[in-house]
């Protein structure tokens, strides 16, 4: 505790940086997912393709995702940009098939009562099916989100700052103090974007706050 209050605005620093380079990937690859999801739930023949497609890039190691960031990118080795297109790569990779069956597991007989009602496809989409699908892939994002911060503290090793930098001048100089004040961080900001994803989630679904068990 005394290492921890002598270094709180070091440590509260390298918090907002960890977050901001988990919580943007997560948020471009829900964005990037959405699409694909759909399309792997829409086209039969392009749910094999796609979902087995993106679930290998999670095989890629972290480490070498990173370092390659700047060769297909052109930025320089300590631009935090590489880190936040590597994770967006390991969002997709997880959420595309949590999409894909989120979408799926809206019943066919709400979607055709929304096309008996007359809504459009792309209406019926926003409105019905990607609302119906929330809880779904909400445990998803739940998954990527706290993965995310794990594999952001890879990154220290690059010397991009973050808690992971924590561990490694921990290991430096053989101190244990910085590295379980960089793992108690870690717990904490996954336990918040956790809770953060829940507290949306249920803002979003209202009518699942009124249902009433049988």
């Amino acid at each position: 505790m005394k290492w921890f209050l002598g270094h709180l605005g070091q440590v509260g620093s390298l918090m907002v940086n960890h977050a901001v380079l988990a919580v943007a990937p997560l948020v471009i690859g829900l964005l990037l997912a959405v699409p694909l999801g759909w399309l792997a739930q829409r086209y039969r023949w392009l749910r094999t393709p796609l979902i087995a497609g993106t679930g290998l890039l999670y095989t890629i190691p972290s480490l070498a995702l990173f370092i390659l960031m700047p060769l297909v990118l052109g930025t320089g080795i300590l631009d935090p940009v590489n880190v936040v297109v590597a994770l967006t790569v390991y969002t997709v990779a997880l959420l595309v098939r949590t999409v894909a069956d989120g979408l799926a597991s809206v019943p066919q007989e709400v979607l055709q009562a929304a096309t008996a009602m007359g809504i459009g496809n792309v209406r019926r989409f926003w409105s019905v099916e990607l609302p119906l699908a929330v809880p779904v892939i909400a445990a998803g994002l739940r998954v990527a989100a706290v993965s995310n911060v794990s594999i952001v503290s890879v990154a220290a090793l690059l010397g991009i700052p973050q808690l992971g930098s924590l561990f490694t001048d921990g290991f430096a100089r053989a101190f244990l103090d910085p590295i379980v004040v960089g793992i108690i961080a870690c717990i904490v900001l996954a336990l918040v974007l956790d809770l953060a994803i829940i507290a949306i989630s249920r803002a979003v679904t209202p009518w699942r706050r009124t249902q009433v068990p049988a």
